[in-house]
């Protein structure tokens, strides 16, 4: 287990540490949300939840940093700003796969179903 703790930059008082805490978890649970549901992005948030850790714990930073699943797209992210290939095949497989037959089967009009389709290929694509 490696120790993050230079990477952390506590805030002076206690419960501005505290509310960094608060956001961090809210964002791990966000993150994890994001892994079921295809328009809530999981990355981004596991991002935030790292920064916030490291202004309110350090701890919690370790643990995040050393996570199994949540430790290497942050490393990956600090490391190369990049996100790996795998993760983004996954997340286009998962937004065709679960937004795919909703456009298809679910909304009746020809110009939404355009419009969705069109949205969801931009935000693939950038």
């Amino acid at each position: 287990m490696n120790d993050y703790r230079q990477e952390t930059n506590l805030a002076s008082s206690h419960w501005r540490r505290w509310l960094w805490i608060g956001a961090g978890h809210a964002a791990v649970v966000l993150a994890v949300l994001g892994i079921a549901l295809p328009l809530l992005p999981t990355t981004p948030f596991l991002l935030l939840a790292g920064f916030c850790y490291a202004r309110g714990s350090v701890r919690f930073y370790n643990w995040l940093m050393n996570h199994r699943w949540f430790g290497g797209p942050i490393r990956r992210w600090k490391e190369t700003r990049t996100v790996s290939r795998r993760a983004k095949a996954m997340a286009i497989t998962l937004v065709i796969l679960l937004v795919g037959p909703t456009i298809l089967f679910v909304v009746p009009h020809l110009w939404l179903k355009v419009l969705m389709t069109t949205v969801g290929t931009v935000g693939m694509v950038v």
